[in-house]
């Protein structure tokens, strides 16, 4: 497996298109046509999140592994594609610095000091090599989450609801955009050659607002105006946070057009 021993960094609050900071209850005025509802997953056992790169030898396995997974109807499954191989050979055409970023806050809140590919972290408390299958099902076996979220598109707006929770900590609310699957023909570095195959590719992260545990939230999104071109789905995270550093998750769901 690879291994960055770079600093880590703290994770910005957002990347990709600009967001805005939605508070409970907001709405927005549609300007757009009414979307047709897609596959909704809610209710998951699990997040994970791989960390993979399309110019690692060792990443492939856990890229098919992810597609297990998010198969599952009880694991939300999600793929970030990190920068820090591109020098290697091939640039990961869906490489992000955040996304690396995003990494190295985990490894930070871990007190790891080190990030590597494939990394899969499950519900934002622990990391595993994402292509040892028998470590990531130990990793899911008591998996759980929390708070139960709620996604309803209605006429091009998303409704997400979710609710009040006693006894937990005040968590952000994300809003993940993502490509459901591509395939990819490397043509340099150490997969070239291959056509592999990639699902629930993140493609940008916005803050939505905050969760209070005492009052819930309810929120409405345009769908038109935050996904990005190339994403056809949606995930919401509800993650607690330290020091400006990812916790463990709450709660999730995510809606495919």
């Amino acid at each position: 497996r690879r291994i960055d021993s770079r600093p880590v960094t703290a994770i910005p609050k957002s990347f990709g298109m600009p967001f805005r900071l939605l508070a409970a209850a907001v709405s927005f005025i549609l300007a757009a046509s009414p979307l047709a509802a897609g596959e909704i997953k809610q209710n998951p056992k699990a997040v994970v999140e791989l960390f993979t790169s399309q110019g690692c030898s060792s990443c492939p396995p856990a890229d098919a592994l992810l597609d297990e997974l998010g198969a599952r109807p009880d694991i939300l499954a999600l793929g970030y594609h990190v920068d820090y191989w591109d020098y290697i050979g091939w640039p990961d055409t869906f490489g992000a610095a955040a996304n690396s970023d995003r990494q190295r806050a985990y490894s930070d809140a871990w007190g790891a000091g080190r990030i590597y590919t494939p990394q899969l972290v499950v519900n934002g408390a622990a990391g595993v090599v994402g292509s040892r299958r028998a470590e990531v099902e130990a990793a899911l076996s008591d998996a759980a989450l929390d708070v139960p979220v709620t996604l309803e598109p209605v006429a091009g707006m998303l409704k997400i609801s979710i609710p009040a929770r006693q006894g937990l900590e005040e968590a952000v609310v994300w809003l993940v955009c993502f490509r459901d699957r591509a395939s990819v023909v490397i043509e340099r570095g150490e997969n070239k050659g291959k056509t592999i195959a990639y699902t629930q590719i993140v493609l940008n992260r916005q803050v939505l607002g905050m969760w209070d545990p005492a009052a819930g939230a309810s929120l409405k999104v345009p769908l038109k105006e935050v996904m990005p071109d190339g994403a056809n789905g949606v995930a919401v995270l509800v993650q607690a946070e330290t020091d400006g550093l990812p916790g463990r998750i709450l709660g999730a769901a995510s809606l495919v057009r």
